[in-house]
């Protein structure tokens, strides 16, 4: 099944509802950077509710989520924006740690205490910037945290990623569900009952349920969609955006290059493309500083 994401409203108009499939996405972002089922599950939740995220944005704007605790497997960054296109990367994909007391991949303890940031760059002078204490480290709970905190958006997201016994992606998927004015507190109450006794959203992707079908488990009433969208990994770097960065360096730092390599080897972190580039490009690079 392609990944897509759908958007909708349920109870007249009162909730705000995104249900995704991710289950492509997070593979290419293990098959690219060979992340282990630990960090595949972190990187992966991560990733998904960044997709979600990034279909809350309007026009051009872009949204980056840097996820900054103290376990093994580091920092997780993810950027996204509205046109379901997402990338990202965790520093040490190669973390697998024994599984929680449920039997479950410990993405708490992978990715430790610490905060969360998130950056969205909306077309203005400055980019708006938030952050919040990693509360549980599980990710799902913490988005939650951070829509009732930092955007005064009482939530609840759930996000989950399965994983084969080959490290590949089995299933990934999730859903943020947001209370807008003039909700009843038997409707909150309805959904909290509902939301207690909910299967792993993961565990319906791989039973074959598609975002709508997962729509119509969660709201006994007819919902509307208001939209669909596709969901894709997709890294903007190239060679020329390369170039920049290696410009950015300055002076001395391309002249040593030159100096000691034959050939520099630069790699993405969000894809593991490599860039090389010879001694006559980097003196090119030279002029064009001088210049």
């Amino acid at each position: 099944m392609k990944d897509y994401l759908v958007k909708a409203l349920a109870f007249d108009g009162k909730v705000r509802v995104y249900v995704i499939n991710s289950t492509e996405l997070v593979s290419q972002l293990q098959k690219s950077h060979d992340t282990w089922p630990t960090a595949s599950a972190a990187l992966g939740r991560a990733a998904t509710i960044g997709a979600m995220m990034g279909a809350m944005l309007k026009g051009d704007e872009k949204l980056t989520i840097q996820i900054k605790g103290d376990g093994p497997i580091g920092q997780i960054v993810i950027d996204a924006n509205n046109k379901g296109e997402v990338r990202g990367y965790v520093t040490n994909p190669v973390v697998d740690i024994p599984k929680n007391k449920k039997g479950k991949l410990d993405v708490a303890r992978a990715v430790g205490k610490g905060n969360i940031y998130i950056i969205k760059d909306l077309g203005l002078k400055e980019p708006y910037r938030g952050s919040i204490p990693i509360v549980s480290g599980e990710l799902g709970e913490d988005f939650t945290y951070y829509f009732a905190h930092s955007e005064q958006t009482p939530s609840a997201v759930a996000v989950g990623v399965l994983v084969n016994k080959d490290y590949s992606i089995k299933a990934a998927g999730g859903f943020i569900i947001q209370i807008l004015p003039n909700i009843t507190d038997e409707e909150i109450s309805l959904i909290e009952r509902t939301l207690e006794n909910f299967p792993p959203v993961s565990s319906l992707i791989d039973q074959g349920l598609t975002p709508e079908d997962i729509l119509e488990k969660l709201f006994a009433d007819p919902v509307q969609i208001l939209e669909k969208m596709d969901i894709q990994f997709k890294c903007n770097c190239s060679k020329e955006r390369i170039k920049k960065v290696l410009i950015s360096l300055g002076k001395e730092e391309i002249e040593d290059m030159i100096e000691k390599e034959d050939v520099v080897e630069v790699v993405c972190q969000f894809c593991n493309t490599k860039y090389h580039y010879n001694k006559e490009e980097l003196g090119k690079l030279l002029e064009a500083l001088g210049s």
